[in-house]
């Protein structure tokens, strides 16, 4: 029986892919010949159309039978009431067909959205733009569209039940003359950060009977980014003013690889990274990038997507969120100081088993990239938070901060913020498990952040990005903690 299946698989794999090369050959056609292009075989061209089924109501029984009728009216002298029996269910089945072949012909569907990346809670108004590009008018036409939650205006099943199923289908239904274009808006909002995906969409319509109808499945996608929630520094108990010790130097010994000041000649020592290979080609010899000096700051944020000290025990999920929104609230306020900021996590991004990177910078898109990819942070470990550190403390800038968001610290952990420490670095840990980060890390800037702190108590009224850039309500630092002054010379 499983191998009769395979074999169904294949043949409409290969039923696909002869749909698909008669479509190009049909494109290909039209472009020699100078006829205009059908919509039908574009989509199909390109992969769009799925599946595509047929249903009625009619049977093949009644063609024979209103023939029989128009013989036996011929046969009884004509008599009018059957040969008009037979020959009305004839123009009926007719009709129909043609009504059928010709319902989805031009029909499109398209979705617009005010604005596709959101806050949790914030609102997105989606408009659907329906037409009919052909002079056959459609006195119904319905399209079911797949969608994650429920539209605004949905009634309390509705809502209940697409938060169970994770998915909401839209059914709308029309009625359109020839060449008629018609709008609907729809109001969506998303409880909780994530990459979140919209479609396919069924077209179906039929004749004017409703004896036939005809399905069209098309793989139309639409994605939405929600980021993670961000609240100010004070809501999360961290200090609003310098809550990684004081950056403010005058002069410092290192180099910022960010900015570039000009390139010389190849020296004895210099990284073999820094070698300009651009300057060298056109010199004829080595050349070496010289850097300006770094005044500014630079902070890599580490999150940890382990919410157990073993990968094993599951995880959980608000810890996750809460981590997630506190590596984003870090990177935020480090924006908005004109650091150079970057977030690495050891969580992998959706349909794919690669960690999440993204490099130090200053750039005005930094700050979206940055939520675009802590939105897509998911529970599965790629690996261990202290090896991914340890791993990429290298490719950082010397006078960079590493600032680990973890919900769980273990004695790896601890070794390897040890390391970094004694190798210069400046480095901070921050805990979001219910007790306070174990003793023995010296003097380690460290914090802890409960989840008892404002930001995370049900009913709290999430500050927005620029509220909480805004926000700048002093708070006392925490009691016992260590901070490291940066040496000026």
């Amino acid at each position: 029986m499983s191998q009769n299946i395979e074999n169904i698989h294949l043949v409409i794999r290969e039923n696909r892919r002869q749909a698909e090369r008669l479509a190009r050959q049909n494109i290909m056609r039209a472009a020699v010949t100078g006829q205009d292009l059908k919509v039908e075989d574009v989509a199909m061209a390109r992969g769009l159309v799925m599946r595509e089924r047929e249903n009625s109501i009619f049977s093949d029984a009644w063609v024979p039978l209103a023939v029989i009728f128009v013989i036996i009216g011929l046969a009884a002298g004509r008599q009018a009431a059957m040969l008009a029996l037979g020959f009305v269910l004839l123009l009926i089945v007719g009709v129909s067909t043609v009504w059928k072949n010709l319902s989805l012909l031009g029909v499109t569907y398209e979705r617009r959205f005010n604005r596709n990346r959101v806050f949790p809670g914030e609102s997105i108004e989606m408009t659907i733009t329906v037409g009919n590009d052909k002079l056959l008018p459609l006195t119904w036409l319905q399209f079911r569209d797949e969608l994650p939650v429920a539209v605004e205006d949905e009634d309390a099943i509705g809502q209940v039940t697409s938060e169970m199923n994770g998915r909401y289908t839209l059914l709308n239904t029309f009625s359109l003359y020839g060449r008629e274009q018609t709008e609907r808006t729809f109001t969506l909002r998303f409880p909780k950060r994530g990459f979140y995906k919209l479609g396919p969409v069924t077209y179906e319509s039929g004749d004017i009977f409703t004896l036939f109808t005809r399905q069209r499945d098309h793989l139309y996608l639409d994605q939405l980014i929600i980021f993670p929630q961000i609240y100010p520094l004070e809501e999360l108990g961290l200090p609003a003013k310098e809550p990684f010790g004081e950056v403010k130097v005058y002069r410092s010994l290192f180099t910022d690889p960010i900015k570039t000041q000009g390139v010389r000649d190849y020296q004895p020592g210099d990284r073999f990274r820094d070698v300009h290979w651009k300057a060298t080609a056109v010199r004829g010899s080595l050349q070496t990038k010289v850097y300006d000096p770094s005044t500014g700051m630079t902070i890599a944020v580490f999150l940890n997507v382990a919410t157990f000290p073993r990968h094993w025990m599951g995880f959980d999920p608000e810890l996750l969120e809460r981590g997630v929104s506190v590596a984003g609230s870090i990177a935020n306020y480090g924006i908005q100081q004109g650091w150079g900021v970057g977030v690495y996590a050891n969580g992998s991004i959706p349909n794919s088993d690669q960690p999440i990177r993204v490099q130090p910078g200053r750039s005005p898109e930094q700050l979206a990239h940055i939520l675009e990819a802590l939105a897509a942070v998911t529970e599965f470990a790629t690996g261990s938070i202290e090896n991914m550190m340890m791993r990429t403390s290298p490719s950082l800038p010397w006078a960079s901060t590493i600032v680990l968001v973890t919900a769980v610290v273990t004695d790896e952990m601890m070794v390897a913020l040890l390391r970094l420490k004694e190798a210069g670095r400046r480095v901070v840990l921050i805990s979001l498990a219910d007790e306070p980060p174990p003793k023995g890390l010296g003097n380690i800037l460290t914090y802890h952040i409960p989840a008892t702190v404002p930001a995370f108590q049900q009913g709290h009224q999430a500050s927005t990005v620029t509220e909480a850039a805004l926000s700048s309500i002093p708070t006392p630092e925490p009691v016992g903690l260590e901070f490291e002054l940066e040496k000026t010379v």
